[in-house]
C-alpha cells in the first residue's frame, strides 16, 4: 500500500512483495510452535504498518508531511476535537468508536491470515518450497530489469521501507531535539539591553496578527486567486484613502495545513519550529520572542487577542504577554462557526473596546489571532455593520443560514471556493477595522501561519505565506524600503521569499535593534 491518498490505486496491489516471499522461506523452515509465533507475530507488524501507512496518508493529505512515530499522537486528539466542532459530538464519537473497532479488527485479522496461511504452508510443503523459489527468481528478475505493471514496478519491497524509514524517522527525531536545545539557547539580541530594542517603534500601537490558513495559494491559484486578489485591490486603495500604505512580501512557513502554532512561534521567534517537539523546547528557553521584545523594552504595554485558546495556555509567559484575552473573556454570544469560536469582525470590534481603544500609560503592542478562515469553511461569517455587532447575537441567522461542514469536507471544489471567502472575509474584516479605528501611530503586520490542507492548495503547494507591513507614518515604510516587498497588500509573485524563522532578526534591525548575542 503506498503511503499517499494519490497514488492509491488497482495497480499498486498488482505487486510481487519481496518480504512474503522471505517470509514464506522462514515459515517452511520452522516447526509448528514457532512457526505459529512468528506468523502471529508478522500480522501483528502487517498491521501495526498498516496503520502507520494510513496514518501517513492523513497527514500528507492535511499536513504535507508523513506521520511522526514519536511527536504526533499529540496531534490526534486535536483532530477529534475538530471533528467534533465540524461534525458535531455524535457523529465524532461514532467515528471515533469506528475507527478503534476497525484498527482491532485488522491487528486481529491479519495476525489471524498469516497464521492461516503458514499452515497452507505446511501442509503443502513441497509445492510451497517450489513455489516460493519460484517466486523469488521472478522477484530478483523483475526488480533486476526494472519490470513495471501500469507504471508501478512489480517487484515490491514496500513493507520493509516503510519499516525502515520509520526507523530512520525516530532515530532522526530523537537526535534533532538534542541538537535543536543547543540552536535554542543561541540568540542574538538575547542580551540587548531594553533601550537598545525597537527604538524606531516607539511611541507606535504595534499589531501583529495572525489569519489562519492563509497561504500563497489564496492569492495565486485560479479557483481562488480572483475573489482574494480582487478584495486585496479593494482594500489597499480604501487603506490608501484613509492614509495608510502597506509593503507586502512572502515567507515560508515552517508548518502546512495545521499546526497554526508552529508558523507563530517560529516567525516570532526567529527559530525553525517545525515539529511539536522542537515547540515545547522554544516554550521551555528564556529565547527572545518578537513579542515579548516590546515588553523587555519597557517602552510597551503588551496583550494578545486569542478567542482559539480554550484552555490554559502557559506560552503566554514566552510570549510576553501581560494579559491574553482566551475565548471565553471577550463576551460573545453568538453561535460558532465550526472549529471557530466567534467571527473575527466581532474579535476586532472586542480587541478595541477591550485594548486599542482604552487610554493607556504607554504604547500598546498587541498578538491578535483570527480563526474564521480555519477549516473546514462552512459556515462562514459576513461582515455587518461595526455598529450592529452587540454581544454577537446577530451572527446566528448568518450561521444557520451559511453552509453545513460535512457538506464543504465532502467536496473538494467548494472547499477551494470557500476558503477564498473565508481569506476575503478575514482580511476586509481587519482592513476595516483599521480604516475604522487605526490612528497615526498604528502599526499593523498581519500574516498568514500556514497554507491550507493539500486537498485545497494542492498536492505541491509551496509552504508560502504573505505577510504585510502596514502603516500611516511613512518612516515605518521607509525603515524596510530596501526588503524589495511590493508596495500594496497582494505581494508580487517574484517577491523576495524568506524563510520564516528570518523574521524577528531582520524585523527588529531593520527597527534599529542593536545586536546583543547570548550565548548558550
Amino acid at each position: 500500500m503506498p503511503a499517499t491518498i494519490v497514488d492509491l490505486g488497482p495497480g499498486t496491489f498488482f505487486r510481487l512483495p519481496g518480504e512474503a516471499i522471505v517470509g514464506a522461506a522462514i515459515l517452511l523452515a520452522l516447526p509448528r510452535k514457532p512457526r505459529i509465533v512468528l506468523a502471529a507475530a508478522s500480522g501483528v507488524v502487517l498491521a501495526a504498518l498498516t496503520v502507520l501507512n494510513w496514518l501517513d496518508m492523513g497527514f500528507k493529505q492535511y499536513l504535507g508531511r508523513t506521520f511522526n512515530l514519536v511527536l504526533d499522537w499529540s496531534l490526534l486528539g486535536d483532530a477529534q476535537s475538530y471533528l467534533e466542532d465540524s461534525l458535531g459530538r455524535t457523529a465524532t464519537l461514532a467515528a471515533t468508536a469506528g475507527l478503534i473497532v476497525l484498527v482491532l479488527l485488522l491487528f486481529a485479522a491479519l495476525a489471524y491470515a498469516v497464521v492461516r496461511l503458514s499452515n497452507v504452508l505446511a501442509r503443502h510443503s513441497a509445492t510451497a518450497t517450489r513455489g516460493t523459489l519460484i517466486a523469488g527468481v521472478v522477484w530478483i528478475t523483475c526488480s533486476s530489469f526494472g519490470v513495471q505493471l501500469a507504471g508501478v514496478p512489480l517487484a515490491a519491497d514496500s513493507a520493509a521501507v516503510t519499516l525502515q524509514s520509520q526507523t530512520e524517522r525516530v532515530s532522526d527525531t530523537l537526535k534533532d531535539e538534542a541538537e535543536f536545545q543547543k540552536v535554542a539557547k543561541v540568540d542574538a539580541f538575547g542580551a540587548t539591553p531594553p533601550g537598545q530594542l525597537v527604538p524606531d517603534l516607539r511611541g507606535k500601537d504595534m499589531i501583529f496578527t495572525f489569519i489562519e490558513s492563509y497561504g500563497r495559494s489564496a492569492i495565486e491559484d485560479p479557483i481562488m486567486a480572483p475573489g482574494v486578489d480582487k478584495t486585496l485591490a479593494v482594500r489597499t486603495e480604501a487603506l490608501k484613502k484613509a492614509g495608510y500604505h502597506a509593503k507586502s512580501g512572502w515567507l515560508t512557513s515552517a508548518t502546512y495545513g495545521g499546526s497554526s502554532w508552529l508558523g507563530h512561534s517560529t516567525s516570532l521567534s526567529g527559530l525553525w519550529v517545525s515539529n511539536q517537539q522542537r515547540y515545547r523546547t522554544v516554550m521551555a528557553s528564556d529565547h527572545l520572542s518578537l513579542t515579548k521584545v516590546f515588553k523587555k523594552s519597557g517602552a510597551w504595554n503588551t496583550v494578545g487577542v486569542m478567542p482559539g485558546v480554550q484552555k490554559a495556555w502557559p506560552e503566554q509567559s514566552f510570549f510576553g504577554l501581560e494579559k491574553v484575552y482566551n475565548a471565553f473573556e471577550l463576551g460573545y454570544k453568538g453561535p460558532k462557526f465550526s472549529w471557530s469560536t466567534m467571527p473575527d469582525q466581532y474579535t476586532l470590534e472586542q480587541f478595541q473596546k477591550r485594548v486599542h481603544g482604552k487610554k493607556h500609560d504607554k504604547p500598546m503592542m498587541s498578538e491578535v489571532i483570527l480563526t474564521s478562515s480555519h477549516q473546514p469553511w462552512g459556515p462562514i461569517p459576513k461582515m455587518v455593520g461595526w455598529d450592529e455587532l452587540g454581544d454577537g447575537s446577530i451572527f446566528k441567522g448568518i450561521e444557520a443560514a451559511g453552509n453545513k461542514p460535512a457538506d464543504v469536507i465532502a467536496d473538494t471544489t467548494k472547499s477551494r471556493q470557500e476558503y477564498g471567502k473565508s481569506i476575503q472575509y478575514s482580511v476586509t474584516a481587519l482592513t476595516e477595522w483599521l480604516e475604522r479605528y487605526g490612528t497615526k501611530d498604528t502599526v499593523l503586520v498581519f500574516l498568514g501561519d500556514h497554507q491550507p490542507i493539500a486537498r485545497v492548495s494542492g498536492n505541491h503547494a509551496s509552504r508560502d505565506v504573505p505577510i504585510s507591513i502596514v502603516a500611516k507614518d511613512p518612516k515605518v515604510l521607509d525603515k524596510i524600503g530596501d526588503w524589495g516587498w511590493s508596495d500594496g497588500l497582494r505581494p508580487a509573485h517574484d517577491a523576495p521569499v524568506w524563510k520564516m524563522n528570518l523574521f524577528r532578526d531582520r524585523f527588529l534591525t531593520a527597527y534599529g535593534s542593536t545586536p546583543h548575542p547570548k550565548k548558550g
